[in-house]
């Protein structure tokens, strides 16, 4: 079991933060559903939150097939960034969760970085997150590679083995996973599905939580465990 002391906590955006990635699988299913078959894009879809929109299109001109118009990949972007910018909401319970843990806190996204700060807005977290924010249009590689979770370490200066990581997505927990980080797998945002849980357990994150009211005691007990408390 690692022991290492906590000593920064990491929260992924979207589906952690605020509960966005319905809204956005909204956009991109009726945006594609022109190009391939409606019923098939969505369970497609549905397997690909935590995905970069330009690493979704991949995948569906994989899938079907077909190459997507050029145009159609920052069209649907700035549509999903509006509709989040001005219709989500915060993850229940985030807000109070985060300001009870007391460890510093930076957030991970695959979002762009104007994009994040809009969400960190909406859940009233400015002052939480203090501008420790860290984007997939900041680092060479989105998740599932570690970039961006390495970044967030070491720009503030903490070894990765001591960051503790929650994330909704198994593209963001295999990203934190290969950072060396622990990570409290999520599964409470609208867009999860059932079996979630177990998908997250398979990849090795060390805690599960289905509602934000979990989360401080899960911090807790893993900063317990880690200094031999019980």
């Amino acid at each position: 079991m690692n022991v290492t002391p906590v000593e920064l906590l990491i929260s992924d955006c979207d589906g952690v933060l605020v509960d966005s990635e319905i809204l956005a699988e909204r956009v991109v299913l009726d945006g594609l559903a022109a190009h391939a078959p409606r019923a098939e894009l969505q369970a497609l879809l549905h397997g690909t939150f935590g995905l970069t929109t330009r690493d979704i299109f991949a995948l569906v001109e994989q899938r079907f097939g077909i190459t997507l118009p050029p145009a159609l990949f920052s069209d649907l972007r700035a549509q999903a960034e509006t509709l989040i910018a001005t219709s989500v909401e915060p993850i229940p319970g985030v807000k109070r969760a985060l300001e009870s843990i007391d460890l510093p806190l930076a957030v991970a996204s695959n979002s762009l970085r104007h994009s994040v700060e809009s969400s960190v807005r909406r859940a009233d977290l400015v002052a939480r997150v203090a501008g420790h924010i860290f984007s997939a249009d900041m680092v060479a590689q989105p998740k599932p590679a570690p970039d961006v979770y390495l970044l967030a370490a070491r720009t503030l200066g903490v070894a990765p083995e001591r960051c503790l990581v929650i994330e909704d997505s198994a593209t963001g927990a295999r990203a934190a996973l290969a950072a060396g980080m622990r990570v409290i797998g999520f599964t409470g945002a609208s867009h999860i599905p059932p079996s979630h849980g177990e998908t997250l357990s398979a990849l090795g994150v060390t805690a599960l939580i289905a509602h934000m009211d979990e989360l401080p005691a899960t911090v807790a007990r893993l900063c317990a465990a880690a200094s031999g408390g019980q």
